[in-house]
């Protein structure tokens, strides 16, 4: 009997002592609480949670979505003259041509220009090329086409080269891409006035579509119309 009386007096002054050391370090007291309640966790290092991603790709609580944007296509803007064009002078359209820079690589619009000019009217005059040209330039300005020259050419049952949304392998080492390059060069820079001057619309002679439009010029074998 008396062994369980020294044992219980034992345990008594055993918790006193720690009841004193724990309210003597109140930070020991809140490390053994929170030891004591928290779970046995094993984290992932590897796992790295973005609280902010998370929360930002959340939908809002609504019924009404928001129906996505469509994409604003960029407004066609001339670039300006290189100072080697702009000091360019010539007594006639073929003149200028040949002095035209023969570049080795193209933007798109200038590429999407001269192929246009090559398929729509090679074998034409230059001043018909160039007019064809600018029909394209116009639209692209006019507001009531795609706002860019290779929206233009691409735009569904416009020109009949296109096939299938794209364009035909063009043979870039003779004569006729040399000056529909030049051309297109030209006509987006308005280093010459424009032949049909705000056409937005050509023709082959040998047709007859029935256009009830405001025709303005014939140029060889295309007839253009505003």
């Amino acid at each position: 009997m008396s062994n369980i009386l020294r044992a219980a007096s034992l345990f008594a002054v055993t918790i006193s002592a720690a009841g004193t050391f724990v309210a003597a370090d109140p930070g020991f007291a809140s490390d053994v609480i929170a030891q004591a309640s928290a779970p046995d966790l094993q984290l992932d290092p590897t796992i790295v949670v973005d609280v902010e991603a998370e929360t930002s790709n959340q939908q809002p609580a609504t019924s009404e979505m928001v129906a996505p944007q469509p994409a604003i296509e960029p407004v066609v803007v001339t670039p300006p003259v290189p100072a080697k064009l702009a000091r360019l002078s010539a007594a006639t359209l073929s003149q200028l041509v040949a002095k035209m820079p023969q570049l080795a690589a193209l933007d798109a619009e200038l590429a999407c220009l001269a192929g246009t000019i090559y398929f729509e009217s090679k074998g034409e005059s230059l001043e018909g090329q160039l007019a064809v040209g600018h029909v394209v330039l116009n639209r692209a300005a006019s507001g009531r086409f795609p706002r860019t020259v290779c929206g233009v050419v691409y735009q569904r049952s416009q020109f009949s080269f296109v096939r299938g949304g794209t364009m035909p392998v063009i043979n870039k080492s003779g004569r006729a891409w040399r000056e529909a390059l030049a051309i297109a060069q030209i006509a987006q820079q308005k280093l010459w006035e424009a032949p049909a001057k705000g056409a937005l619309f050509f023709h082959a002679s040998r047709v007859s579509p029935g256009w009830r439009l405001n025709r303005i010029a014939q140029i060889d074998n295309h007839i253009f119309y505003r």
